[in-house]
């Protein structure tokens, strides 16, 4: 035996002792160290929110997060990548690496709306994203500066046949959007639609007086409602909402069809694997039937909100696609 020899000898030595206890390992079934597995979440996870803080989407995924966190053991931090109407965000999240680190709380503006006013969209909601499940839901609120002369929406509506009423919305193409294009229709009044870059510029000038008045998702307007800052006129949904319960609902007002609701919910990726979708589901279920996550959502006017699997909420989605794609094609809205 050479010098060479000697020295890698001891070496071979290990390296064949140590691929037999590997085998050994295999051939018992005995559990290789969990940090050997790479545990799905074993890193904090991003939270992708498509629009700016303080708006609906924020607030929701804001609420969610912490207890999520906990009950995957890893922290969900809410990341904010606003514009055009939460395309950019949404499109972001659809172009990651489909393991689960990449999520969006995403709603009815970017997932069913905008791929029926935009010509073209950046991503296919169903193709490119892979729903989990809704967590919750919010109506819209009709609201006008308390300069307006009108006291409920028939009121507005009446007022809008003798001039032209000016209502502000969180962009064009968005949810908003289409509510007031459906009070349009509906009333046959002079309504203007006023489109801003998100939610804040929209409810700034609206309790500046420079619009009229604002429909948008309940918990970015209830806060200013209570202050005096604006005059709740209607609630588009079935039901009054409990913060508001002296609001008539756009039904009780006349306008059944004024129907318009928001609703969140968490995506990943397209291929986003089994196991992970199967976790995250069980988690977000969890999440939202936590008493303390309900009572912060109704304290701000979100309603609990979930499916019982992803197979369900994919369907919900596609109704949601089919019910909108009818408002726009009969409104005529376009985001562009």
């Amino acid at each position: 035996m050479n010098m060479q020899q000697h020295r890698t000898a001891p070496r071979r030595r290990l390296l064949a002792l140590a691929a037999a206890l590997l085998g050994a390992t295999a051939a018992f079934g005995v559990a290789l160290p969990a940090q050997a597995q790479d545990p799905y979440p074993s890193r904090p996870i991003s939270l992708v929110v498509g629009f700016p803080p303080g708006g609906s989407n924020d607030i929701v995924a804001r609420i969610l997060a912490p207890r999520l966190g906990e009950l995957l053991g890893a922290a969900v931090v809410v990341v904010n990548k606003p514009g055009s109407n939460a395309l950019i965000g949404t499109d972001f999240v659809a172009r990651a690496a489909p393991d689960g680190y990449t999520l969006t709380l995403a709603s009815a503006s970017p997932l069913v709306i905008s791929p029926n006013t935009y010509a073209k969209m950046p991503f296919d909601p169903v193709k490119d994203l892979t729903g989990i499940t809704t967590v919750a839901a919010t109506p819209e609120l009709v609201a006008v500066h308390p300069s307006v002369p009108a006291n409920n929406l028939a009121e507005l509506v009446a007022l809008s046949k003798k001039k032209q009423v000016t209502l502000s919305s969180s962009g064009n193409g968005g949810l908003p959007h289409l509510a007031i294009e459906l009070l349009r229709t509906a009333s046959r009044g002079d309504f203007l639609h006023v489109p801003y870059k998100g939610a804040g510029p929209a409810v700034t000038d609206t309790v500046g007086g420079h619009v009229n008045g604002v429909i948008m998702d309940l918990p970015a307007l209830q806060a200013l409602v209570k202050e005096g800052k604006l005059k709740p006129l209607a609630i588009t949904n079935t039901q009054r909402s409990p913060l508001l319960p002296q609001t008539r609902t756009s039904g009780e007002e006349g306008f059944p069809s004024v129907l318009a609701f928001n609703w969140f919910a968490v995506l990943g990726p397209a291929g986003l694997p089994k196991p992970i979708v199967d976790k995250l589901h069980k988690a977000l279920l969890d999440t939202v039937a936590t008493p303390q996550v309900r009572e912060a959502m109704l304290k701000v006017g979100v309603e609990p909100m979930t499916h019982a699997s992803p197979q369900a909420y994919a369907a919900f989605m596609q109704e949601e696609l089919q019910r909108w794609g009818k408002v726009a094609r009969d409104s005529g809205a376009r985001a562009d």
